[in-house]
């Protein structure tokens, strides 16, 4: 079993306007003054659950083994989407059972998965629209200090996992794909993979979004110059799409789901 924490992350879609995020710290401090909660993000896209498995995912490696990591993205709230405890050889997730935590978790060794089913683990009333303040943060706060899993309900044998698309190659010269996460900058994250582009001289290949075709990768944003388009392997090791200065997203009128192909000329690394 993983060791109790004093660290609990919150990624949800719930934004800054309305008083979610802080009810469910009082909810933690309520339950485990001790308990250190650090935000990961509340701005992903409102029901975006996939942009939150992929925020998610890219966040936990940076957290201390035993971390509880706490996502709420639930359309599904008081419906018949479970709400579960994921516990792995790093870390718990507690959250919907709607493939949210399945990319994070999924990188790591799962022991067990929790259905939250015991009400004496819950705040009452429990209310069908907010499971983040009446069952993820209790449960949280309670694994934080000390509360073995098993005892917040009974063990299940799997989980909901989120599937993201894989690319695909087509012939030895190219690979097509597709954007898969916008940030706030407007910088289009694409399904294409470090590995996917390695085999490639960067200066050979040539990235197509919509009518845009950018010609080779670049080392980095200020490379390309104030204006111009640019593609590079970002932070999680996947393609990015940008605009130097600027917002890919609204200037090429792209989204999630958009398509990209990457070319090359045939210049193999040797």
């Amino acid at each position: 079993m993983v060791p109790p924490a004093r660290i609990i992350t919150l990624t949800t879609d719930f934004g800054y306007r309305d008083p979610f995020v802080g009810i469910m710290k009082g909810v933690v401090s309520a339950i485990n003054p001790a308990a250190a909660v650090i935000d990961v993000t509340h701005g992903v896209a409102p029901q975006d659950v996939t942009g939150g498995a992929l925020a998610l995912a890219a966040a936990v490696d940076f957290f201390p083994e035993g971390t509880i990591h706490v996502a709420v993205v639930d359309p599904g709230v008081g419906g018949n989407r479970r709400p579960v405890l994921l516990e792995t050889d790093r870390a718990c997730y507690v959250g919907p059972d709607n493939g949210l935590m399945s990319l994070a978790a999924g990188r790591q060794r799962l022991t067990r998965v929790i259905h939250l089913s015991n009400p004496e683990y819950h705040l009452r009333p429990t209310s069908t629209t907010f499971h983040g303040r009446d069952i993820f943060a209790p449960a949280a706060a309670h694994v934080s200090g000390g509360v073995p899993p098993e005892q917040l309900g009974e063990t299940v044998e799997a989980f909901e996992k989120l599937h993201i698309p894989a690319p695909q190659r087509q012939g030895d010269n190219r690979v097509e794909g597709q954007v898969i996460y916008v940030d706030g900058f407007g910088n289009l994250t694409t399904n294409l993979r470090r590995e996917d582009l390695e085999r490639f001289e960067p200066g050979h290949v040539s990235v197509r979004v919509g009518d845009r075709v950018i010609r080779g990768l670049s080392p980095n944003y200020a490379s390309a110059g104030t204006g111009n388009y640019l593609a590079l392997v970002n932070s999680w090791g996947l393609l990015e799409i940008s605009r130097c200065n600027g917002n890919a997203q609204a200037a090429l009128g792209a989204g999630v789901g958009a398509r990209v192909a990457m070319d090359t000329d045939g210049g193999e690394v040797s």
